[in-house]
């Protein structure tokens, strides 16, 4: 039996991420109806060429495929679950993907609570930030069953550049945790030795260059570098988003009865810096936290006032 071809989205979320990934499914040719609980972002995707729908049921009600990409697991089980949500208004035989970032046990409800209902549901969750939304080249970890993955990837294709099916409902989620505490800690040490550079009085832009072209080098300090160096924290992806993301890890660490001694130094320099008020900021601004710990540079730093240069 062939898969029907999809050309109908349903599209609910469009804040930092689901904005950009919605109108990106639009230029690749797909029929996108939008949802979000302001107007503002469905104004702007019907600008971008897509239609914008009044509530959850007439976003979905018609289409091939629904995509979700809200803040966290009380959201995805309002939209899926909730009166006149995704579940109640779709056909069955759509593909329902939810690319939030949310607890695997919470994806794992959605998949089997849709397979039940005769859904094609996968959880796909995603890295690689506003920008990558934006430039289409994220990174995309899909849990579920390997036909549906089949039948999704050409979406995926117009969003992303790295995808991979890694395993059943819930998988996606559990790798998403896994990248999540890899970016706390990286972005953590970009700042480490941001500060440690500056403090001795070197040529940060110099000092980043190379250190980007080793071993050293990654994605966050390629992207995060210069706007942390000029202290520009405007999110690209919010503190507060990666405060609950590390919560995920923390749990799904205590389930499985593991230890993870530096992802837990993470989650509290993140939470800090959150109880700080720096929840709206991108997670970048952990650089901020590590300044309010230090002090001011004339504490015993050997900064000659230059290092930010």
């Amino acid at each position: 039996m062939s898969t029907p071809k999809i050309s109908k989205i349903g599209f609910i979320g469009l804040g930092i991420m689901g904005s950009p990934m919605a109108a990106n499914l639009v230029k690749a040719g797909y029929d996108v109806t939008g949802f979000n609980l302001t107007q503002p972002p469905i104004d702007k995707l019907v600008e971008a060429g897509g239609k914008g729908a009044a509530s959850i049921a007439d976003a979905v009600r018609d289409a091939d495929a629904v995509i979700t990409m809200v803040p966290a697991d009380p959201q995805v089980e309002e939209v899926m679950f909730g009166e006149g949500g995704v579940l109640d208004n779709v056909r069955p035989g759509t593909l329902v993907i939810d690319m939030s970032s949310i607890k695997p046990s919470t994806s794992i409800a959605v998949g089997k609570a849709g397979s039940a209902q005769g859904l094609r549901v996968l959880d796909a969750p995603v890295s690689g930030g506003e920008a990558g939304a934006v430039e289409a080249v994220l990174s995309i970890m899909v849990g579920g069953e390997a036909a549906d993955f089949a039948a999704a990837l050409p979406l995926f294709e117009a969003l992303g550049k790295t995808i991979v099916h890694v395993g059943p409902y819930g998988a996606g989620q559990t790798v998403k945790a896994a990248n999540q505490l890899i970016v706390a800690g990286n972005i953590q040490l970009v700042a480490e030795a941001l500060l440690f550079l500056e403090r001795a009085g070197v040529d940060t832009e110099a000092g980043l260059k190379v250190l980007g072209g080793g071993l050293a080098g990654s994605t966050v300090m390629a992207r995060k570098g210069d706007s942390m160096r000029a202290r520009r924290f405007k999110p690209g992806f919010r503190i507060d988003l990666h405060h609950k993301d590390m919560g995920i890890v923390s749990d799904a660490a205590r389930e499985l009865g593991l230890v993870l001694p530096f992802g837990a130094l993470a989650t509290t320099l993140v939470a800090a810096l959150r109880a700080q008020g720096g929840g709206d900021l991108d997670h970048s601004g952990l650089l901020l936290a590590l300044e309010r710990l230090n002090g001011p540079a004339d504490n015993g730093g050997s900064s000659n006032g230059k290092g930010g240069n």
